[in-house]
């Protein structure tokens, strides 16, 4: 299904007051993050916000919430487009200095997910008075950072009707004005594991009577770097961190017990089954090797985020509308964060793509550090893009 013609365009930028409340709703939510499965008061404050727009909300997931806007003909009936924004925060002690800093001590909006919130409640107003050729559904998901919110939202029917799902992420690496709309990957599956080394605790003066897990764990932190760098194609793109390494109780004793938490990002099922496979196989002989015992369990997390051709033609029509031609950019090589998105595109066709929100005139912090923030001329552009794919998607589905 390729991009509509002869769709009408609405209006070129957002009412100034509009803008504003934007900016306000950002900031409020800004101040008071909630991290993931307990946006208690985020979610209140959106429903609160939706019920002032006369849109009736309900709750999904928990925490979640959608709601319908009719159709420009005032049906709610047939084929939705969907568009979703992530609500919750991060365990980081915020250190921007804004007036409008996190009050929660340890909490902090640090991805960009509150701008992404009023971007959808400022696409909401805007579409109430333009509405689209078919009817919108609007997704705001809790649990994003821990790749559950998702899976949630779509087992309480979240896209029940929906035809086409659409989501944005703001990006500090961006200029502000520019949007990334790409084809093919986008972001990374990720798993998570946890390996447990079982040896036999000894006296540090005697290692021949224990079996040390401390040095069966260091090897394997080496060996699991060998299934990217010796076991898949050099032209697959693959990550295989250990993050958390803990063993030992006291330093004159042989450790009995090593754990190793970390995580595997990949972009293709066959690379994510090769990782899978390859760091289970590498605990198992590694912890044989020095007399150990492994227990392994692996975490699937969301699949690699995958932008299709058909939904991604529609995407680059709005984004084109949105900000120009000449502001449209792709994403120079696929990032291998994950992003819970990707459940929706196991469902029903759709698109992610990145909203540029580089401050000019200072600099940018990366996402998920105590001093992200992001330029808010951003949130006028993203709420736009969603008016607009709106109305190219709904025109879509309604030709």
């Amino acid at each position: 299904m390729g991009a509509p013609r002869n769709t009408a365009a609405p209006a070129a930028r957002l009412d100034a007051g509009l803008v504003e409340r934007m900016v306000a709703i950002r900031r409020d939510l800004h101040r008071h993050p909630e991290l993931s499965g307990a946006e208690e008061r985020t979610s209140g404050a959106v429903a609160d916000r939706l019920g002032a727009l006369g849109l009736a909300s309900r709750r999904l997931g928990e925490t979640g919430l959608i709601a319908d806007i009719p159709a420009a003909d005032g049906t709610t009936d047939g084929p939705k487009v969907a568009l979703r924004a992530d609500m919750d925060a991060l365990p980081i002690s915020e250190e921007t200095g804004l007036p409008f800093a996190s009050r929660n001590p340890g909490v902090m909006h640090a991805c960009g997910h509150d701008g992404h919130t009023s971007i959808l409640l400022g696409a909401a107003e805007a579409l109430l008075a333009a509405p689209a050729p078919a009817p919108v559904r609007l997704l705001f998901q809790p649990a994003e950072e821990i790749a559950r919110g998702a899976r949630a939202l779509i087992k309480d029917g979240a896209l029940d009707g929906v035809a086409f799902v659409f989501g944005v992420h703001l990006d500090v690496s961006v200029d502000t004005g520019r949007l990334l709309v790409t084809e093919g990957p986008v972001n990374a599956a990720l798993d998570n594991f946890q390996i447990r080394l079982v040896g036999q605790g000894a006296h540090a003066a005697r290692p021949h009577h224990g079996v040390d897990a401390v040095v069966a764990g260091s090897a394997l932190v080496m060996a699991l770097q060998t299934v990217v760098s010796r076991e898949l194609d050099p032209a697959d793109r693959a990550v295989v961190t250990v993050g958390s390494f803990h063993a030992g109780t006291a330093k004159n004793v042989i450790a009995e017990e090593a754990v190793l938490e970390g995580t595997l990002r990949s972009q293709s099922p066959d690379v994510r089954r090769q990782l899978r496979d390859g760091a289970e196989r590498l605990a198992r002989a590694v912890a044989e090797t020095h007399r150990a015992r492994a227990e392994v369990e692996i975490f699937p997390g969301p699949p690699a985020l995958i932008n299709r051709p058909a939904p991604t033609a529609l995407a680059r029509t709005a984004a084109e509308r949105t900000v120009g031609a000449g502001q449209i950019g792709e994403l120079a090589k696929a990032n291998l964060g994950g992003e819970d998105f990707a459940e929706y595109l196991e469902h029903v066709d759709g698109c992610f793509i990145r909203v540029g929100a580089a401050h000019a005139d200072r600099p940018n912090s990366p996402q998920h550090s105590s001093r992200f923030d992001f330029d808010e001329a951003a949130l006028e552009v993203g709420a736009r893009y969603f008016r607009h794919v709106a109305h190219v998607a709904g025109a879509s589905l309604r030709s």
